[in-house]
């Protein structure tokens, strides 16, 4: 995998399971296991990057564990706790028409139907009924939901978003 591809934290590495080397993972992902469909990952902590291949995993209740290439033993994965997970962007799965990934969103202009900029998009946020952008202004933040009722379009080449909001809420 090239330096100069795009990799996306997707979560960490919260613990040791076992003696033989297997971790558990914390992810930032709709389901546990699609971290499952990246074989190769990129570990980061502290400016630290380390590459690793997955030689199995498996979800457990609701939670991912994994096992790496060469981490044969408890010690050697306890010294990955903490590591944040990057899979690279590449190699996402291509989204459905109206569908986006969150990381594709974040740093896009917010742009109302007036063509005012409201800001740029910061993060997402989810709230069980649906997804709301968290979108910095000048005044501080300002939050839109993520649905077709406030979103008329999703400017991927332009890398804007327009909604029916008023850049003074």
């Amino acid at each position: 995998m090239s330096d100069s591809a795009q990799w996306v934290a997707m979560g960490y590495i919260k613990g040791v399971f076992g003696i033989k080397g297997w971790l558990k993972v914390k992810t930032d992902t709709e389901y546990a296991d699609s971290l499952l469909d990246y074989r190769r990952w990129r570990l980061h902590k502290d400016g630290r990057r380390q590459d690793v291949e997955i030689e199995d995993g498996k979800i457990v209740g609701s939670e991912l564990q994994v096992k790496f290439a060469g981490i044969d033993d408890r010690d050697q994965a306890a010294l990955l706790r903490g590591y944040t997970v990057e899979v690279p962007r590449d190699e996402f799965a291509e989204t459905e028409e109206d569908e986006y990934y969150w990381v594709d969103l974040v740093g896009m202009q917010v742009k109302n139907r007036a063509g005012e900029t409201i800001g740029t998009v910061q993060n997402l946020m989810e709230t069980g009924a649906h997804d709301i952008l968290v979108v910095a202004k000048a005044e501080g933040k300002t939050l839109i939901p993520f649905v077709s009722q406030f979103i008329d379009g999703v400017d991927r080449e332009n890398r804007t978003i327009t909604a029916d909001w008023g850049s003074d809420y």
